[in-house]
C-alpha cells in the first residue's frame, strides 16, 4: 500500500488538498495502534495492517479499513474513490458523521469488560490446554491453519502444564511444533534466525521479515525445551538463534535491533533464495550434489522458481545411509556447504534493518539471553543480556521514567505497560542467571514504578498507557496474547515470580485483583492469554522458595546453583547469597537468616512455611528436584 497508494503523485495530491495524512508507526506507538485497531474490529468484525483510519480532528474516527489499492480490485474499495467519498460525506453530511463518531465513542466506553466477583480458577488452566490441543495441527505442528505463526506463548504454556501435571500430550505438541518450524523455510538454514510467520500450513514459505520478538520468545522456548528434554537439539537451535542475533541485530552497543525487512531490492525473500546453478558454482558439484539434496533444491524452485532450503520430510540419518558414510560427516559437510553460502549471500543487497531500539523487545531479548547463558553455561550469553540492560539503564530512562524507544541518539515516548513489563522480565532472568542482587532490586522498583503509573485502581489490571502519557480517546486495557503476550499477561507472571522471590505479598495481591479484572476476557477464551495462565499456574500450584547462603567459591554452593539453573523448575524460587545482609533490601524476611558452621546453608520454604534449615546440599538437590 505504502508503495501502490502513498508514493503515488495523484493519491497524494488528493490527500494533501482535503486531508491532514498522519502516518503512525505502530512499534513506537502501541497505543495508538491499540486503541484504533479496536474501532476498526467493531467496525468492519476484523482488523489487520496496514491499519487506515478516517478522523474527525478531534481525533474520533468515522472509517476504518485495512488494505487500500489506488483504484477498487480484489473486491476492495480503492483509496481514491474512498478519499474523495468520505471527504463529500465529511463535508455535505454532518449529522451522520456525529453520529458515527458518538457510537464509536460509546462502543470505546463499553468495550472494558467490567469487573466479576468471581474469581478465575485452576479449571481455567485446563480449558486453555483442550482449546490449544483443539486447534493444534497433528500433521505439520503449530496451531490453526495457513498463514501460521510461531505462537511461542502457547508453547510457553504448554511446558509448564506439561510440568505441573505430567501431561505427556503437552510436551509432544511442543516438541513436534519446535522440530517442524525448525525444518520449515520459516528457519533461516543459511544464516540462522525465525522468520516471523509462514504463509503455507507445514512452514515451508515464510514472510520473509525477521522480528526481535519472535526470535527471543523462540529462544526461551528453545532453551526450557532443552531443560525438560535434555535433547541436543533443542540447545542447537538456541545457539544458533542467538548467533543470529549477535550477528544481525545487535548495535554496536550491545542493544538489539527491531527487525529486519521481508525485502530487498523490491523483491521480497531475494536475499534468501536460491537456484541450483548458483549452488553449484558456489560449492562445486560434489557437496552442491549433497546440498540439494537434503535441502530439497529443484530446478524448478519451491518458491516463484526459487528455492527455499528446508529439512521438511528429511532425516539425516537416512542420508548418511544413502551415502554410505557416518551421520557425522554429512553434519559436517553441511556446514562446510552452509558457510560457504553465507558467505556467498553477504555478497548481496541486504534488506533494510529496523534499527530502532525498543525497551519492550529488548526487554524479552535480554530475558532469553540470560537464561540461555545459565542453562547452557554461557558466560558470553549472560554478558550480551547484561550489556543491552546497561543500555536501556543509560539510554533509556529520562528523568527517572523508561522509555519507549531510541534511535539516532535521540529517546522517545513516554514508555508503555509492555515496556516495563517485558524489561522486568529481562531483570528477573539476569537475577537468576547471576543471583546480583542488584538485579532484583531493580527489578522491585521498576514494579513499583509500574504499578504506581499504569495500575487501573478502580477495576483492577493495567493500562496500555501511563498516567502521564498523552490522552488519546479511550484508555485501552489489554489480556488477550497477540504476536507477543499481553504486557498485563507478562505484568501477572513478572508480580507473582517477584512476589514470591521477596516475600512481598503486595505484588501477589496485585495479580489476585486481576483474576477478577480479567474473569470474563480468560473465561471467554482462555487459551487467547495462556502467558497470563502462567501467573494462576504458578498461585495455583505448590511452590518453593529456597533461601541459600554459601561464599560464591563454596562447591557445595556451586553445585546447587548447577542444579537449579540446568533444570526446568518453574514452580521454584531462588534467593543467592554470601550472608543475609546480600538480602536486607531486597527480601527482608531472609535477612534474619543464618548459615550453620560457615557452610552453604539451604532455607527451604514451601508457599511461605519453612523448614529447619540445612547444609546437606545432595538432600537439598534432591528434594528441589521432585516434584
Amino acid at each position: 500500500m505504502a508503495h501502490e497508494s502513498f508514493e503515488d503523485d495523484e493519491v497524494a495530491a488528493l490527500l494533501n488538498e482535503k486531508y491532514i495524512s498522519i502516518k503512525v508507526d505502530r512499534e513506537e506507538r502501541p497505543d495508538v495502534d491499540s486503541v484504533y485497531m479496536k474501532v476498526c474490529q467493531m467496525m468492519n468484525g476484523h482488523g489487520g495492517w496496514p491499519l487506515t483510519i478516517f478522523m474527525t480532528p478531534e481525533k474520533i474516527p468515522f472509517y476504518a479499513g485495512t488494505y487500500f489499492p489506488k483504484t477498487s480490485k480484489y473486491g476492495r474499495p480503492g483509496i481514491m474513490e474512498a478519499l474523495k467519498q468520505l471527504h463529500r460525506k465529511f463535508t455535505e453530511d454532518p449529522e451522520h458523521i456525529t453520529e458515527v463518531t458518538n457510537s464509536v465513542t460509546d462502543a470505546l466506553n463499553r468495550s472494558h469488560t467490567p469487573k466479576s466477583e468471581k474469581r478465575l480458577t485452576k479449571d481455567v488452566i485446563d480449558t486453555a490446554y483442550q482449546q490449544l490441543a483443539k486447534s493444534y495441527d497433528f500433521t505439520y505442528g503449530g496451531f490453526g491453519e495457513a498463514p501460521k505463526f510461531p505462537m511461542p506463548q502457547n508453547l510457553l504454556f504448554l511446558l509448564r502444564y506439561y510440568h505441573d501435571t505430567g501431561n505427556a500430550a503437552a510436551l509432544k505438541i511442543t516438541e513436534k511444533t519446535l522440530k517442524d518450524m525448525a525444518a520449515g523455510g520459516i528457519w533461516d538454514h543459511v544464516g540462522y534466525g525465525f522468520s516471523r510467520y509462514s504463509t503455507d500450513q507445514e512452514w515451508l514459505v515464510p514472510h520473509f521479515e525477521k522480528m526481535l520478538y519472535d526470535n527471543a520468545l523462540l529462544l526461551m522456548v528453545f532453551t526450557e525445551c532443552y531443560q525438560i528434554t535434555n535433547d541436543p537439539f533443542y540447545r542447537d537451535i538456541a545457539e544458533r538463534i542467538i548467533t543470529f542475533i549477535k550477528r544481525e541485530m545487535t548495535s554496536k552497543d550491545g542493544a538489539f535491533y527491531s527487525a529486519i525487512d521481508a525485502d530487498s531490492e523490491g523483491v521480497e525473500g531475494k536475499y534468501y533464495v536460491w537456484d541450483t546453478d548458483e549452488i553449484y558454482d558456489i560449492l562445486g558439484n560434489e557437496l552442491a550434489d549433497l546440498y540439494i539434496y537434503v535441502y530439497d533444491l529443484t530446478p524448478q524452485g519451491n518458491f516463484e522458481g526459487k528455492n527455499i532450503p528446508n529439512l521438511i520430510d528429511q532425516d539425516l540419518e537416512y542420508v548418511a545411509r544413502d551415502y554410505n558414510t557416518s551421520l557425522q560427516s554429512v553434519k559436517d559437510k553441511l556446514e562446510t556447504a552452509r558457510l560457504k553460502l553465507l558467505a556467498a549471500r553477504e555478497k548481496r543487497v541486504y534488506p533494510h534493518v529496523d534499527d530502532k531500539i525498543l525497551t519492550s523487545w529488548n526487554g524479552m531479548m535480554i530475558a532469553a539471553l540470560a537464561k540461555a547463558g545459565s542453562v547452557f553455561s554461557k558466560d558470553d550469553y549472560i554478558k550480551m543480556a547484561e550489556t543491552a540492560i546497561l543500555f536501556v539503564e543509560e539510554k533509556l530512562f529520562q528523568n527517572n521514567r523508561l522509555m519507549a524507544r531510541f534511535r539516532d541518539k535521540e529517546t522517545k515516548y513516554a514508555a508503555y505497560i509492555d515496556d516495563y513489563a517485558f524489561l522486568l522480565w529481562g531483570y528477573l532472568e539476569l537475577y537468576g542467571s547471576t543471583f546480583t542482587g542488584q538485579y532484583l532490586k531493580q527489578a522491585s522498583t521498576l514494579a513499583d514504578q509500574m504499578l504506581g503509573l499504569f495500575w487501573d485502581q478502580k477495576n483492577g489490571g493495567f493500562f496500555f498507557s501511563g498516567k502521564d502519557s498523552e490522552k488519546l480517546i479511550a484508555q485501552d486495557k489489554e489480556i488477550y496474547d497477540g504476536a507477543i503476550p499481553s504486557g498485563n499477561s507478562v505484568a501477572a507472571v513478572m508480580l507473582t515470580r517477584l512476589g514470591y522471590l521477596t516475600g512481598n505479598t503486595t505484588y501477589l495481591d496485585h495479580v489476585e485483583e486481576m483474576y477478577y479484572t480479567f474473569y470474563h476476557d480468560v473465561s471467554r477464551r482462555a487459551s487467547a492469554s495462556p502467558f497470563f495462565l502462567q501467573s494462576l499456574q504458578l498461585m495455583e500450584n505448590p511452590t518453593k522458595e529456597v533461601v541459600v547462603l554459601g561464599k560464591k567459591d563454596d562447591k557445595g554452593r556451586q553445585e546447587l546453583v548447577e542444579n537449579i539453573q540446568k533444570n526446568f523448575l518453574p514452580n521454584s524460587f531462588f534467593l543467592v547469597g554470601e550472608s543475609p545482609e546480600d538480602f536486607s533490601q531486597i527480601a527482608p524476611f531472609a535477612a534474619e537468616y543464618k548459615a550453620i558452621d560457615n557452610k552453604t546453608t539451604v532455607y527451604i520454604c514451601e508457599n511461605f512455611a519453612c523448614r529447619q534449615p540445612t547444609v546437606d546440599i545432595r538432600s537439598v538437590i534432591n528434594d528441589i528436584l521432585k516434584k
